[in-house]
């Protein structure tokens, strides 16, 4: 394979890669700090009793809310998150901590703390949240054409109701930060979060600081997957707070069930919709009402909610399109991004909405699917062009090619007429993601590059690793652009007194980002290095070339450190910084209008499966992908992400199912009620190909973003699922949970043999 291999796989393999919590035991004593939670989903605090807790052996504080010195209310957009709250709003809130010099008696001085609380009634469901009117946020509303025009026309018209479930993000690595003072009285965070910038303000701001009074450090993550982009900075603040209180360095480690139970998920929806389409299966005019659960807070989620807008077309123009959506405010853990940031949801919506259609007319879904394709030239429902829309096309048709789409789709009937109580079913779904931060302001990143007199290279950038291969990317394009190998860059730790006033690494824009940033440093460096490096090859300037760690010009070369080691001696800086700020995208959300993304990444995945009509349980039997990176900068890196992805993916829709019980607390908790997809989930048949000639204009190196796109590739293994009920069946809509998890698939079954 083409490209560098993740620059930390062998640490990871072999357990050498240090995390936050490893690097807090090395630092020396600490004080470790546990939760005391709330056993209500609503209630007033009448009382906390913390007399018996320090009593215990060890304990150092429990602290409160009358220990911050700045505010106590946080959150990424609105403040509406306390730190210690007066009325619980979840079960399992944290309402106190207790800090002590071990985790073993934080934990058993928590369980002594008496909490005295007054319940109130609770919101547990979006339905809940509608009847009562509790939300979040207005409506947002993005239209075009004239939707209600197009319904008056009397074509065809179906209505429909679909729930979409959430999803934990069980990244390997809980919740934690660790925070010290250091020499000049200011505070240093370490924190496993994807926002250092944002965790470095909020810890601030309950610090009563101004910013460069605090650094943030974040030296990677095991895994985020958008669980530590907002949902971080508590605990780095709880961290920060119990320094300053005992000065004494704190270390904030979740353990599972906390973790699980104390933060947000992916949003469920609920999606209403009506459609009116021809005999041919082409849509004329949607009409589509979503709903998410907020969670408690705002969080993110009104950004999560706005791209789900954005993404309810995903392949397929549609001339008459309606989307509306609020966030309701239920009495649960605040949700907030996740992998595809609210696109996921969309998409199955309309994926939904594209089988019921194809499925009342007698009509192939993937036939339906191709003759509603955007082409070339046609806008999205927000004004955008679709530029690439021939991509989407040609796609569809080489993977249909590759897989033998057709063939086996026969196979799959033969195999079936034989298997009364096992079918197989077989999908085709495509992929168009938006890429760039629907914020607009947020799409800028900054970087410093340094070199060194023997002409070694370090990088500092803003962004985060959390598995993804970021830096491995990042480093990648600094090599390149200097023209050294890729053992002489060295990739720093993220730091805020580094890089400042970064951005998140989210939104599957970290390369695109920080990568050209640091290019553009590079650049800066390398023609400064070019004027240098002419003299003494006694050659122009423009006629030098950087490459295999050599400088060439004239029919003569020198070291690239013999270069960097002439540019010192004449006094030439040896260090740069970049920054970039995505050009051309603008959103104007009251009018609808506008154009967030810099560019879409496409891809189509077929899944075949298999289904027991005894059990409702299936086996992922074979998946193809062919998936748009443009020019792969590190293929190895790429394929991984869209394996994964498509597997976190797939578990979302048929296995991954969030349970909260009555009281409101958390049923699913823990890896034995709560099913991952695991390596028997996989296919024997898994056959990833990159899209060729895909080069996109104006992006680093031409490479596109593939940390979110290939999630939504799993869609083809639900619709697979419904189509193996609908051999059960027969003809007819097939309505089917999501996730659609063993229950769902057998409801599935037997609504439509009984």
């Amino acid at each position: 394979m083409n490209g560098p291999r993740h620059e930390c796989a062998v640490q990871h393999a072999t357990g050498e890669a240090l995390y936050v919590h490893d690097e807090a035991l090395r630092s020396g004593p600490l004080l470790h700090a546990w939760p005391v939670q709330s056993g209500h989903a609503h209630g007033r605090i009448r009382a906390i009793d913390a007399t018996a807790a320090h009593a215990m052996p060890g304990v150092a504080c429990v602290l409160t809310g009358a220990h911050v010195t700045g505010q106590g209310v946080i959150g990424p957009v609105r403040h509406d998150e306390p730190l210690f709250p007066d009325e619980v709003s979840h079960h399992g809130q944290p309402v106190c901590w207790v800090l002590a010099d071990s985790e073993e008696h934080a934990r058993r001085a928590a369980a002594v703390v008496r909490v005295e609380c007054e319940p109130l009634p609770a919101i547990l469901s979006i339905e809940a949240g509608i009847a009562a009117g509790s939300f979040l946020t207005d409506e947002q509303t993005i239209a075009t054409g004239d939707v209600d025009a197009a319904f008056a026309r009397g074509d065809r018209e179906l209505r429909g109701e679909l729930q979409v479930g959430g999803q934990e993000h069980f990244y390997l690595e809980t919740q934690c930060a660790w925070a010290h003072r250091d020499a000049t009285g200011g505070y240093v965070v370490h924190s496993s979060t994807q926002h250092p910038t944002e965790t470095q303000s909020t810890v601030a701001h309950v610090l009563g600081l101004p910013a460069h009074r605090v650094v943030c450090e974040s030296l990677r993550m095991g895994g985020a997957f958008g669980g530590k982009e907002s949902q971080a900075n508590a605990f780095a603040a709880i961290a920060a707070l119990g320094c300053q209180v005992t000065g004494r360095p704190v270390v904030v480690r979740l353990d599972r069930r906390r973790d699980l139970t104390i933060t947000g998920k992916r949003h469920p929806f609920l999606a209403r919709f009506r459609v009116a389409f021809g005999a041919d299966g082409t849509l004329h005019a949607l009409d589509v009402q979503l709903w998410s659960d907020g969670g408690h807070s705002l969080d993110l989620s009104a950004a999560i909610l706005g791209r789900a807008l954005f993404h309810v077309d995903n392949c397929y123009r549609i001339e008459h399109l309606r989307v509306r959506g609020r966030v309701v405010r239920t009495h649960l853990p605040s949700n907030t991004a996740m992998r595809g940031f609210g696109g996921p949801q969309a998409m199955v919506v309309i994926e939904e909405v594209i089988d019921r259609v194809a499925r009342t007319l007698g009509v192939p879904p993937e036939t339906v699917r191709e003759r509603n394709f955007y082409r070339p030239g046609d806008r999205t429902h927000y004004g955008q062009e679709v530029r690439s829309a021939d991509c989407i096309e040609r796609i569809w048709r080489t993977l249909a090619e590759s897989s033998s789409f057709e063939r086996r789709r026969r196979e799959a009937h033969a195999w079936n007429a034989s298997h009364p109580h096992r079918k197989r079913g077989l999908a085709m779904t495509p992929v168009k993601f938006g890429i760039s931060f629907t914020t607009t302001f947020l799409n800028q990143a900054g970087a410093l590059v340094l070199v060194y007199r023997d002409g070694s290279v370090q990088v500092n950038h803003g962004g985060t690793e959390m598995g993804q291969g970021l830096h491995t990317k990042v480093a990648a394009i600094v090599a390149r652009e200097l023209g050294v190998a890729a053992a002489a860059v060295r990739t720093m730790p993220t730091r805020t007194d580094k890089v400042p006033n970064t951005s998140a690494t989210a939104a599957s824009s970290g390369t695109d980002l920080n990568g050209e940033a640091a290019r553009r440093a590079c650049a800066a460096i390398r023609e400064r290095l070019g004027i240098v490096a002419a003299a003494s090859l006694r050659c122009a300037a423009q006629e030098v070339v950087f490459a295999d760690g050599v400088v060439r010009g004239g029919g003569r070369e020198l070291p690239f450190g013999a270069v960097a080691e002439a540019a010192y001696v004449q006094r030439i800086p040896l260090f740069a910084t970049g920054h970039y700020a995505t050009p051309g995208i603008h959103w104007d959300p009251h009018a609808g209008r506008g154009e967030p993304f810099r560019y879409y990444a496409y891809g189509a995945a077929v899944a075949e499966v298999e289904v027991d009509g005894f059990t409702g349980m299936h086996r992922l039997l074979a998946v193809d992908i062919l998936h748009d990176v443009g020019d792969s900068l590190a293929e190895i890196v790429d394929r991984g992400q869209i394996e994964g992805g498509f597997v976190q993916g797939a578990g979302w829709l048929t296995s991954e199912h969030v349970v909260y019980g009555d009281d409101g607390a958390l049923r699913s908790r823990g890896a034995s009620t709560y099913k991952l997809p695991g390596v028997g989930e996989c296919p024997e048949r898994f056959v990833v190909d990159l899209l060729p000639r895909a080069s996109e204009p104006g992006a680093v190196f031409g490479s596109k973003a593939v940390g979110e796109p290939p999630f939504m590739l799993a869609i083809a293994v639900r619709e697979a699922l419904r189509s193996a009920v609908a051999a059960f069946r027969g003809s007819g809509i097939v309505e089917l949970g999501c996730p659609a998890v063993p229950e769902a698939v057998f409801r599935a079954i037997r609504a439509g043999t009984v």
